[in-house]
């Protein structure tokens, strides 16, 4: 389980050389992920998503409040945590003069994944995520979509318990989607805890078991998709996003 208390970031940005401007990416975010779930982090760019999931991640520093995984925090817990934790980000770039089967053999080692392990984990993951056309490939000769499959399977060669996603399938064709957004079904019925961030609403209305909408960093509505359509009175999550911010003017 994680539990995220009143999480605050906020930054400061230079107008010029005497004056400075703070603002808050995240305002106050609470909020609680079980097991086996899969929580959709839902809002137009520049929400805070993406803050918000870097905090998660231990990469940024929170201004206020905590984040507990079972109830280890970073402070006291850190190398524990990031061992149980697959972090993907939407601008991560790969050694594109390896193979999808020398970045991964890299990444168990990084990980220290057993060695009488690291080859049947490859494959395993090679078959999830239907990597195994180009399992031997240069990383720089792949379309967009298998680039982020191979990114998805870096992450996850030490079998995380905790997955945090930022826009994982932004960018990509309907077949390479479908297959990341069934792996992320296939590994909630396992039990694992998964944080999908993304503006594609319609997506996230069928895979996420609930949503959190987050729109100028504050959260304005969380729960499950029916619930939020019902409170909004509407038949889907985009219509109830606007609804919600009293039109169009603030869109994606």
């Amino acid at each position: 389980m994680i539990q995220v208390n009143n999480l605050t970031k906020k930054f400061t940005k230079y107008k010029n050389k005497k004056e400075k401007e703070e603002f808050y990416a995240d305002k106050h975010i609470t909020f609680q992920a079980n097991d086996g779930e899969i929580i959709g982090i839902l809002g137009p760019n520049g929400a805070g998503k993406t803050t918000l999931l870097r905090m998660m991640a231990g990469i940024l520093e929170p201004t206020e409040g905590t984040i507990e995984f079972d109830g280890l925090t970073y402070r006291n817990n850190e190398i524990e945590i990031k061992q149980k934790i697959a972090y993907l980000s939407g601008n991560t770039k790969l050694y594109d003069t390896l193979s999808t089967y020398e970045l991964l053999k890299m990444c168990s080692d990084i990980y220290h994944v057993p060695a009488e392990k690291v080859e049947g984990r490859i494959q395993e993951l090679a078959k999830i995520l239907n990597l195994e056309t180009f399992l031997y490939n240069k990383i720089a000769n792949l379309s967009t979509g298998q680039t982020q499959r191979v990114n998805i399977a870096r992450c996850l060669v030490h079998n995380p318990k905790y997955y945090i996603l930022d826009e994982a399938t932004t960018g990509l064709d309907i077949l390479s989607s479908q297959i990341i957004l069934d792996f992320m079904k296939q590994e909630r019925d396992k039990g694992k805890t998964i944080l999908y961030s993304t503006h594609y609403m319609e997506e996230a209305e069928n895979i996420c078991d609930k949503v959190i909408m987050v729109n100028k960093g504050s959260i304005i509505h969380s729960g499950t998709p029916e619930q939020i359509k019902k409170d909004t009175e509407t038949t889907n999550l985009r219509d109830a996003f606007f609804a919600m911010i009293g039109g169009v003017s603030d869109g994606e």
